[in-house]
């Protein structure tokens, strides 16, 4: 009997270290499984906000270029009017000239329009050199018309111009006499510089790539350019043989042929012509973030779980040493709460901007109006509106509106010049500045400001009235706060200066 207590001592010893052991090894794989489903998540996440963007950004590439075949081809169909209309006079082909000549000028797409007889011998140009000795008649398109009787427009491939090595699209439509019977083609030439330009804005990394291609596989422009891009027949690639000829749009995952590289392939047909828009990037480069989370990540989880299995053990070994696991215990909690004060933050915040969100707005307000009660001061409130911001939408894509509402963001968050300012995103491309202890001439100075800086950042706006983004304000001020004052008078008052300053034209500040 005498050896039953220390065989019973060692034998719970056994039980508590296999089950401490257990807990240890069980809490690790849960932390790991955590982790690995955590960062499979948000590479699931980040790839399909990848694709909505890609998908978007092709959709953007093929309404541009729509847009652009369409005005050329709208030229042609009213040249084709005049010729059948005032035929082909010295008086008639005097006033064609001039009138292709204001085409051109009124469309910057365009690099020249062109009538050529059925003989391939030009008739008249909007240039201001009329070359009688030219002849088109071994060019794509020219042939293909003679041999077409179809007399709709017609997208041929790149040429370069003789003169200037210009590289040229020709979008065409044959000519018919009254008897039905091929008289010759009407041209009209659309610089490729004007793409490549409009495609410079986009952010496709180093990697990635944008293609605009007839449908029958003839590349007109790939944006970085190649040496050989322009013309090439890439009608066997896995793009036209696998997706583009099946759908009128969609998006894959595709390993190039040519280099190797695996990218985030999108395309879209265009809706009124046969050809097809594509941006391409590559997955390493869009998922480098992620790969860079998920490794701190795992570092981070890693370190843990040896934390655990050294401090498990070491507490099957040194159960004197309570004191200290519970101060250690304390710092951990310590350490949680600050994460937890860190994503609270976070989630005070607005992610494209970096300014305040609405939540964190509505609770500073409510405690400015309290703190301006009982100390008896006044509180102002900016309400910035960006002008016709759904044009700029829907002409530049809604990537380049994110950055623009970045911008505008940093000027207006510039303006917290105190600790009790607040600048936030009240919602869409509407923001709100928060100024305690302001009076009405110091929030329209403010306000005033920011107009004037955001208008000095010249970002172009087409569909604005000025050509650049612009913005509204609306200032409210409440000179003495009371018990009867609340935030939603307060923003009211705001938001109807800010319609007024709309209503009287926009780019101004107006005071409630």
């Amino acid at each position: 009997m005498p050896t039953a207590k220390p065989y019973s001592a060692s034998l719970s010893k056994s039980r508590v270290t296999m089950a401490a052991t257990l807990f240890v090894l069980l809490v690790c794989l849960i932390l790991a499984a955590i982790t690995a489903w955590s960062a499979w998540n948000a590479h699931e996440v980040q790839l399909h906000e990848l694709e909505t963007a890609t998908q978007n950004m092709a959709r953007s590439l093929s309404q541009h270029a729509d847009d652009a075949f369409k005005k050329a081809d709208t030229a042609l169909l009213g040249l084709t009017e005049r010729i059948a209309i005032d035929g082909a006079s010295p008086q008639a082909l005097e006033r064609l000239h001039k009138l292709m000549v204001m085409r051109v000028a009124e469309l910057p797409e365009l690099h020249a329009l062109f009538i050529i007889d059925k003989e391939g011998r030009p008739v008249v140009n909007s240039r201001d050199i009329f070359d009688p000795e030219r002849n088109n008649a071994g060019r794509e398109y020219f042939i293909f018309h003679k041999t077409h009787p179809d007399l709709g427009p017609y997208i041929g491939v790149p040429v370069r111009i003789r003169a200037g090595h210009l590289w040229v699209i020709p979008v065409s439509r044959r000519l018919n006499d009254a008897d039905g019977n091929f008289t010759g083609v009407v041209l009209a030439t659309i610089r490729l510089d004007y793409f490549n330009d409009f495609y410079a804005e986009y952010d496709i990394g180093h990697d990635g790539s944008i293609l605009l291609a007839l449908n029958r596989g003839i590349t007109l422009i790939r944006w970085p350019m190649l040496p050989d891009s322009v013309g090439k027949d890439v009608s066997s690639g896995p793009l036209f043989s696998n997706y583009a000829s099946r759908n009128e749009s969609g998006i894959a995952i595709n390993k190039s042929p040519v280099d190797g590289v695996v990218r985030l392939l999108a395309y879209s047909h265009l809706q009124h012509y046969p050809v097809l828009a594509s941006a391409a990037l590559s997955k390493d480069e869009i998922l480098t973030e992620w790969r860079r989370a998920t490794v701190v990540q795992g570092l981070v989880i890693a370190f843990i779980v040896m934390a655990l299995g050294y401090l498990g053990f070491r507490l099957v070994d040194q159960i004197n040493l309570r004191i200290k696991a519970e101060e250690e215990a304390r710092r951990t909690g310590e350490a949680l709460l600050d994460l937890n004060r860190t994503l609270e933050k976070l989630a005070m915040q607005d992610g494209l901007t970096g300014l305040a969100n609405r939540r964190q707005f509505d609770t500073v307000l409510q405690n400015e109006l309290s703190r301006a009660v009982r100390s008896a001061s006044s509180l102002a409130l900016i309400m910035i509106d960006v002008d016709h911001f759904k044009k700029y939408n829907d002409i530049y894509g809604h990537l380049a509106g994110d950055e623009c509402l970045r911008q505008v963001s940093k000027i207006i968050q510039s303006a917290e010049g105190r600790a009790g300012d607040l600048a936030a995103r009240y919602g869409g491309e509407e923001f709100a500045l928060l100024l305690p202890s302001t009076d009405v001439a110091g929030a329209f100075k403010v306000a005033e400001e920011i107009r004037k800086a955001i208008c000095e950042l010249e970002i172009r706006h087409d569909g604005n009235l000025k050509g650049i983004v612009t913005i509204s304000a609306g200032v409210n001020v409440l000179a003495l706060v009371t018990d009867a004052d609340t935030a939603t008078s307060l923003i009211r008052a705001a938001d109807e200066a800010l319609y007024l300053a709309k209503l009287s034209g926009r780019d101004q500040t107006q005071t409630a």
